[in-house]
């Protein structure tokens, strides 16, 4: 049994350590993608900052997700968070799988460059669209009465580019359509709807989703039309732009991956049979007399083969 354990323990190590070296790899071809994409966020995460100071508090808006679902309360509006974190984690985890198990499909370097695309676009458009028509935050720190529905005018510019993160992200007003939250569901679900392997897990996925949608009405974080715009424009998004950038490439068929000796002569008795490793040139025909093989430069028998010659 100890056996078993310390000989698994090394394949797994071997695998991590020869994964680790591929990855580092692609990330030095892409780390300005990554970088990228990780600047974007924290743009918009001083847009959805900079739009609750100018965020006005007013009556909540007719709803028709309001008047249908019921109201969870202040008290549990945790659960959609916790929800969503459940997600976020479970995704972010999943990306990293092929450092323990043997996939066939991603490299996380690659997959985090495609998503952040995805990320970049909606949240892009999310901007553009808050910005240019404020709602009254139907949430119970944005309603009247509320000190913190508008924040009061910075004292410095490092206060702005703070954002005061987590609370300044949680406590925000004024960022609506479209919901942040379902981006990020979305384009996590539908990544893994193209690049996962389960069929279970590709329909919990979409169940999750609908759960989310469901939950954030109910918790009264965004009106009803955050999240239908949402759903339309994300996979709209995905659709449109994963036609523009470039496959991942397929495992089974790219030597990403440093290849061992052992491997290599597997691959190279492989194609012996296979006939793959023979020169075609070789290929011609050739005739036997008395256990000799005869044949001209140009691929023919030699007339002049006699016995004994």
């Amino acid at each position: 049994m100890t056996f078993y354990i310390r000989r698994e323990a090394s394949k797994l190590w071997k695998r991590f350590c020869s994964e680790l070296t591929t990855e580092i790899g692609l990330l030095a071809e892409n780390w300005k993608y990554l970088l990228a994409g990780l600047i974007c966020q924290y743009v918009h995460g001083l847009a959805a900052r900079g739009v609750h100071y100018i965020h006005r508090p007013g009556p909540t808006l007719q709803d028709l997700g309001f008047l249908l679902l019921p109201e969870l309360g202040q008290d549990k509006g945790y659960i959609s968070e916790t929800v969503f974190t459940c997600v976020f984690l479970s995704y972010f985890l999943w990306t990293f799988h092929p450092f323990i198990v043997k996939s066939k499909k991603i490299y996380t370097v690659l997959i985090w460059c495609r998503v952040l695309a995805f990320l970049v676009a909606c949240q892009f458009l999310r901007v553009v669209t808050f910005y240019s028509t404020q709602l009254p935050g139907p949430n119970y720190h944005c309603r009247e009465g509320s000190e913190l529905a508008t924040l009061p005018r910075p004292k410095s510019v490092l206060e702005v580019l703070l954002i005061n993160f987590p609370r300044g992200v949680i406590y925000g007003c004024g960022d609506l359509i479209f919901s942040s939250h379902m981006i990020f569901t979305l384009v996590f679900v539908l990544t893994y709807q193209k690049y996962g392997s389960k069929r279970f897990v590709k329909l919990l996925g979409w169940v999750i989703a609908i759960l989310q949608s469901l939950l954030i009405v109910s918790s009264r974080k965004h009106y009803t039309v955050d999240v239908v715009v949402a759903w339309y424009t994300v996979n709209l998004v995905v659709f449109f732009l994963d036609k523009k950038l470039p496959e991942l490439p397929d495992r089974t068929t790219t030597a990403l991956l440093p290849m061992s000796s052992k491997d290599k002569t597997k691959e190279e008795n492989h194609k012996l049979m296979n006939g793959n490793g023979v020169d075609p040139a070789d290929w011609r025909q050739r005739g036997q007399v008395n256990g000799r093989v005869y044949e001209d430069s140009n691929g023919g028998h030699t007339d002049n083969a006699t016995n004994g010659s």
